[in-house]
Protein backbone atom coordinates (compact mmCIF):
# COMPACT_ATOMS: atom_id res chain seq x y z
CA UNK A 1 0.00 0.00 0.00
CA UNK A 2 3.18 2.48 0.66
CA UNK A 3 3.95 2.49 -2.85
CA UNK A 4 0.44 3.67 -3.89
CA UNK A 5 0.84 6.58 -1.92
CA UNK A 6 3.85 7.27 -2.88
CA UNK A 7 3.11 7.21 -6.64
CA UNK A 8 4.16 10.66 -8.73
CA UNK A 9 1.08 12.34 -9.91
CA UNK A 10 1.54 16.02 -10.97
CA UNK A 11 -0.99 18.34 -8.98
CA UNK A 12 -3.14 15.63 -7.25
CA UNK A 13 -3.12 15.06 -2.98
CA UNK A 14 -2.48 12.05 -1.56
CA UNK A 15 -6.20 11.07 -1.12
CA UNK A 16 -6.87 12.03 -4.92
CA UNK A 17 -3.37 9.57 -6.04
CA UNK A 18 -4.77 6.58 -3.74
CA UNK A 19 -8.63 6.94 -5.09
CA UNK A 20 -7.13 6.55 -8.84
CA UNK A 21 -5.28 3.59 -8.01
CA UNK A 22 -8.32 2.18 -6.93
CA UNK A 23 -10.86 3.35 -10.15
CA UNK A 24 -7.95 1.91 -12.56
CA UNK A 25 -7.71 -1.20 -10.33
CA UNK A 26 -10.23 -4.26 -11.89
CA UNK A 27 -9.02 -7.21 -9.33
CA UNK A 28 -10.60 -6.69 -5.54
CA UNK A 29 -8.16 -4.95 -2.87
CA UNK A 30 -6.82 -7.71 -0.79
CA UNK A 31 -8.28 -8.60 2.54
CA UNK A 32 -5.51 -7.59 5.10
CA UNK A 33 -5.39 -10.36 7.95
CA UNK A 34 -3.52 -9.25 10.89
CA UNK A 35 -1.19 -11.47 12.19
CA UNK A 36 0.46 -9.69 15.69
CA UNK A 37 0.21 -11.90 18.68
CA UNK A 38 -0.98 -8.94 20.49
CA UNK A 39 -4.25 -8.88 18.37
CA UNK A 40 -4.51 -12.46 18.72
CA UNK A 41 -3.80 -12.19 22.71
CA UNK A 42 -6.70 -9.65 23.03
CA UNK A 43 -9.05 -12.21 19.78
CA UNK A 44 -8.78 -15.11 21.96
CA UNK A 45 -9.95 -13.29 25.45
CA UNK A 46 -12.82 -11.64 23.48
CA UNK A 47 -13.89 -15.40 22.25
CA UNK A 48 -14.03 -16.50 26.02
CA UNK A 49 -17.63 -16.76 27.67
CA UNK A 50 -15.42 -16.37 30.87
CA UNK A 51 -14.16 -13.05 30.51
CA UNK A 52 -16.30 -10.74 32.10
CA UNK A 53 -17.86 -7.37 30.76
CA UNK A 54 -14.73 -5.15 32.26
CA UNK A 55 -12.09 -7.55 30.83
CA UNK A 56 -13.79 -7.91 27.48
CA UNK A 57 -13.58 -3.71 27.05
CA UNK A 58 -10.14 -3.71 27.71
CA UNK A 59 -9.11 -6.32 25.54
CA UNK A 60 -11.49 -4.24 22.91
CA UNK A 61 -9.58 -1.61 23.17
CA UNK A 62 -6.39 -3.24 22.96
CA UNK A 63 -7.36 -4.99 19.70
CA UNK A 64 -8.73 -2.04 18.41
CA UNK A 65 -5.84 0.12 18.98
CA UNK A 66 -3.72 -2.26 17.15
CA UNK A 67 -6.12 -3.06 14.28
CA UNK A 68 -6.50 0.91 13.97
CA UNK A 69 -3.17 0.95 13.74
CA UNK A 70 -2.39 -1.64 10.68
CA UNK A 71 -5.33 0.34 8.31
CA UNK A 72 -3.44 3.78 8.87
CA UNK A 73 -0.52 2.83 7.60
CA UNK A 74 -0.81 4.81 4.52
CA UNK A 75 -2.46 7.29 6.25
CA UNK A 76 -1.15 10.92 4.90
CA UNK A 77 1.94 12.93 6.12
CA UNK A 78 4.59 14.92 5.46
CA UNK A 79 8.01 15.70 7.02
CA UNK A 80 8.83 17.97 9.66
CA UNK A 81 11.44 19.62 11.89
CA UNK A 82 11.05 19.93 16.03
CA UNK A 83 12.88 20.93 18.60
CA UNK A 84 13.87 19.00 20.91
CA UNK A 85 15.22 19.95 24.39
CA UNK A 86 19.52 18.94 22.81
CA UNK A 87 17.92 20.09 19.48
CA UNK A 88 16.91 19.71 16.08
CA UNK A 89 14.85 16.16 15.11
CA UNK A 90 13.18 15.58 11.87
CA UNK A 91 10.38 13.33 11.37
CA UNK A 92 7.10 13.14 9.75
CA UNK A 93 3.25 13.93 11.17
CA UNK A 94 0.21 12.84 9.25
CA UNK A 95 -0.81 15.42 7.84
CA UNK A 96 -5.07 15.52 5.87
CA UNK A 97 -8.42 14.58 7.11
CA UNK A 98 -8.88 11.59 8.98
CA UNK A 99 -12.84 10.65 9.55
CA UNK A 100 -13.43 8.02 12.09
CA UNK A 101 -16.96 6.25 11.52
CA UNK A 102 -18.82 3.73 13.88
CA UNK A 103 -21.21 1.72 12.74
CA UNK A 104 -23.66 1.85 15.59
CA UNK A 105 -23.67 0.36 18.42
CA UNK A 106 -21.04 -1.74 18.53
CA UNK A 107 -18.59 0.32 16.81
CA UNK A 108 -18.50 2.32 19.68
CA UNK A 109 -17.07 0.29 21.49
CA UNK A 110 -13.84 0.49 19.43
CA UNK A 111 -14.04 4.42 18.80
CA UNK A 112 -12.58 5.25 22.30
CA UNK A 113 -9.42 3.30 21.03
CA UNK A 114 -9.14 4.77 17.48
CA UNK A 115 -8.98 8.37 18.94
CA UNK A 116 -6.51 7.74 21.29
CA UNK A 117 -4.45 7.19 18.28
CA UNK A 118 -5.71 10.61 16.16
CA UNK A 119 -7.00 12.63 18.89
CA UNK A 120 -7.75 15.25 16.31
CA UNK A 121 -9.69 13.10 13.47
CA UNK A 122 -13.16 14.37 12.85
CA UNK A 123 -15.90 11.12 13.73
CA UNK A 124 -19.48 10.32 12.26
CA UNK A 125 -22.18 7.94 13.14
CA UNK A 126 -24.30 5.35 11.06
CA UNK A 127 -27.02 3.67 13.06
CA UNK A 128 -28.24 0.44 11.71
CA UNK A 129 -30.32 -1.89 12.84
CA UNK A 130 -30.62 -5.77 11.17
CA UNK A 131 -33.95 -7.39 10.98
CA UNK A 132 -33.24 -10.79 12.82
CA UNK A 133 -35.72 -12.65 10.47
CA UNK A 134 -34.42 -11.16 7.49
CA UNK A 135 -30.95 -10.12 8.28
CA UNK A 136 -31.43 -7.17 6.29
CA UNK A 137 -29.92 -3.85 7.58
CA UNK A 138 -32.27 -0.65 7.68
CA UNK A 139 -30.89 2.98 8.40
CA UNK A 140 -32.20 4.58 11.05
CA UNK A 141 -29.08 7.10 11.98
CA UNK A 142 -27.00 8.81 9.52
CA UNK A 143 -24.54 12.28 10.76
CA UNK A 144 -21.40 12.40 8.83
CA UNK A 145 -18.89 15.35 8.63
CA UNK A 146 -18.58 17.63 5.45
CA UNK A 147 -16.14 17.33 2.69
CA UNK A 148 -15.50 13.22 2.93
CA UNK A 149 -14.25 13.36 -0.73
CA UNK A 150 -10.60 14.57 0.80
CA UNK A 151 -10.37 12.74 3.76
CA UNK A 152 -8.98 9.30 4.91
CA UNK A 153 -12.05 7.62 6.33
CA UNK A 154 -11.89 4.48 8.83
CA UNK A 155 -15.01 2.70 9.01
CA UNK A 156 -15.34 0.35 12.36
CA UNK A 157 -17.40 -2.73 13.06
CA UNK A 158 -17.14 -5.16 15.35
CA UNK A 159 -18.15 -8.16 13.39
CA UNK A 160 -18.64 -8.28 9.53
CA UNK A 161 -21.25 -11.63 9.34
CA UNK A 162 -23.38 -11.24 6.66
CA UNK A 163 -21.60 -7.76 5.13
CA UNK A 164 -25.10 -6.60 4.47
CA UNK A 165 -24.72 -3.71 7.37
CA UNK A 166 -20.72 -3.36 5.94
CA UNK A 167 -22.01 -2.45 2.58
CA UNK A 168 -25.33 -0.56 3.28
CA UNK A 169 -23.05 1.71 5.43
CA UNK A 170 -19.88 1.92 2.81
CA UNK A 171 -22.51 3.49 -0.04
CA UNK A 172 -24.13 5.88 2.90
CA UNK A 173 -19.91 7.13 3.03
CA UNK A 174 -19.70 7.02 -0.29
CA UNK A 175 -22.83 9.01 -0.98
CA UNK A 176 -21.39 11.19 1.33
CA UNK A 177 -18.44 11.67 -1.14
CA UNK A 178 -16.15 9.69 0.51
CA UNK A 179 -13.12 7.52 -1.91
CA UNK A 180 -11.17 6.11 0.66
CA UNK A 181 -12.59 3.95 2.99
CA UNK A 182 -10.31 1.73 5.67
CA UNK A 183 -12.90 -1.08 7.35
CA UNK A 184 -11.40 -2.82 10.25
CA UNK A 185 -13.47 -5.61 12.20
CA UNK A 186 -12.69 -7.91 14.62
CA UNK A 187 -13.82 -10.99 13.59
CA UNK A 188 -15.33 -11.74 9.96
CA UNK A 189 -17.02 -14.23 8.28
CA UNK A 190 -16.48 -15.54 4.83
CA UNK A 191 -19.99 -14.32 3.58
CA UNK A 192 -19.79 -10.81 4.89
CA UNK A 193 -16.16 -10.62 3.40
CA UNK A 194 -17.76 -11.76 -0.32
CA UNK A 195 -20.11 -9.86 -0.20
CA UNK A 196 -18.32 -6.52 0.65
CA UNK A 197 -15.62 -7.22 -1.93
CA UNK A 198 -18.63 -7.89 -4.14
CA UNK A 199 -19.92 -4.82 -3.79
CA UNK A 200 -17.16 -2.55 -2.52
CA UNK A 201 -14.17 -4.00 -4.21
CA UNK A 202 -11.71 -0.90 -3.28
CA UNK A 203 -12.55 -0.77 0.48
CA UNK A 204 -10.03 -2.23 2.38
CA UNK A 205 -11.02 -4.54 4.84
CA UNK A 206 -8.52 -5.29 8.23
CA UNK A 207 -9.63 -8.00 10.33
CA UNK A 208 -7.32 -10.70 11.97
CA UNK A 209 -9.58 -13.35 11.71
CA UNK A 210 -12.26 -15.14 9.30
CA UNK A 211 -14.11 -17.66 11.07
CA UNK A 212 -15.82 -20.80 9.83
CA UNK A 213 -19.57 -19.78 8.84
CA UNK A 214 -22.43 -17.86 9.91
CA UNK A 215 -25.56 -20.11 11.59
CA UNK A 216 -29.11 -20.11 10.69
CA UNK A 217 -29.20 -16.86 12.58
CA UNK A 218 -26.67 -15.01 10.83
CA UNK A 219 -24.41 -15.17 13.68
CA UNK A 220 -20.77 -16.10 13.32
CA UNK A 221 -19.29 -19.30 14.07
CA UNK A 222 -17.41 -19.77 16.69
CA UNK A 223 -16.94 -15.86 16.56
CA UNK A 224 -17.35 -14.17 19.88
CA UNK A 225 -21.60 -13.80 20.44
CA UNK A 226 -23.11 -11.00 20.34
CA UNK A 227 -20.36 -7.56 21.00
CA UNK A 228 -22.35 -5.19 21.95
CA UNK A 229 -24.23 -7.18 24.12
CA UNK A 230 -20.95 -8.32 25.90
CA UNK A 231 -19.30 -5.13 25.60
CA UNK A 232 -22.18 -3.38 27.80
CA UNK A 233 -23.46 -6.37 30.08
CA UNK A 234 -26.77 -6.68 28.34
CA UNK A 235 -26.37 -10.23 27.38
Amino acid sequence: MAAIATASTAGQTVIERIAGWYTSTMSPVPLHLVEHPLVHDALIQLRNTATAPPEFRSAANRISVLLAAEALRDVPSVSTTVETPLGRADGRAVKGDVVVVPVLRAGLGMLDAVLELLPSARVGHIGLQRDEATAIASKYYSKLPSNLADSFVLMIDPMLATGGSAAAAIDLLKSAGARVIRMICIVSAPEGVALVEQHHPDVVIYTPAIDKHLNEHKYIVPGLGDFGDRLYGTA
